[in-house]
């Protein structure tokens, strides 16, 4: 039996047993304790990937019982979807995303700050709030149609913010060319051990990906 099977043994025992006469959750005491899930699954995701990690160590990580899990979720393909919308939606940026949305910055359009930020060192060495596309890359193709649908989420968000930034001329084709460049290139970069290598991949995709979007200056660290 599977940790995921135990789990789901403890949802049929939640779900028969009702509240036990404890006081039900409040609706900011279910919000809050939906949030704590909902960061420490993206957390395990990008660590760990979707098939390594179980609900029992994103509840435990959470600081939060296991059986409670499915008081918010029906199940971690569930889980996996939510997490990357609260990704694309949430109003704070990550700590690799802070440094490229500050006002010094302004003078350079959307894309172009998002491109900077996702191909930095920052972000390559932030394993844990990184974006869904690489902590996610080699699970993906074996997970179920939730997984899948939440990924595509992602991809056509990415697609559609470097379309908009880039004009008429074929703006679709280079944006799936830019998107290409800065997951590829990412991905390659976190999978070898040389670290000069690992910077010369995000360095040249960057290069690339401004000689395409025709934007000029700058080097990425």
């Amino acid at each position: 039996m599977t940790k995921d099977d135990q789990h789901n043994l403890l949802r049929v025992s939640s779900l028969n047993s009702g509240d036990g006469g404890r006081t039900p959750y409040s609706p900011k005491r279910k919000h809050d304790t939906r949030q704590r899930i909902l960061e420490s699954a993206q957390r395990l995701f990008n660590r760990k990937g979707f098939s390594e990690t179980s609900i029992g160590e994103i509840m435990t990580d959470a600081g939060l019982t296991h059986g409670g899990f499915y008081r918010h979720f029906t199940g971690k393909d569930e889980l996996y979807a939510a997490a990357v919308r609260q990704f694309l939606c949430k109003k704070a940026a990550a700590p690799w995303q802070a440094k490229y949305a500050s006002p010094s910055g302004a003078d350079k359009p959307r894309a172009r700050r998002i491109v900077d930020a996702y191909l930095s060192r920052d972000h390559f060495d932030d394993r844990e709030g990184c974006c869904p596309l690489l902590g996610m890359a080699s699970d993906v193709s074996r997970s179920g149609a939730a997984v899948k649908s939440a990924y595509q989420q992602v991809v056509e968000t990415l697609v559609g913010v470097f379309a908009a930034s880039l004009g008429q001329s074929q703006a679709r084709e280079r944006a799936l060319v830019l998107a290409t460049l800065c997951v590829g290139g990412m991905v390659l970069a976190r999978g070898v051990d040389d670290p000069g290598l690992a910077d010369d991949l995000r360095r040249a995709a960057h290069k690339q990906v401004l000689r395409i979007a025709g934007w000029h200056g700058g080097q990425n660290a």
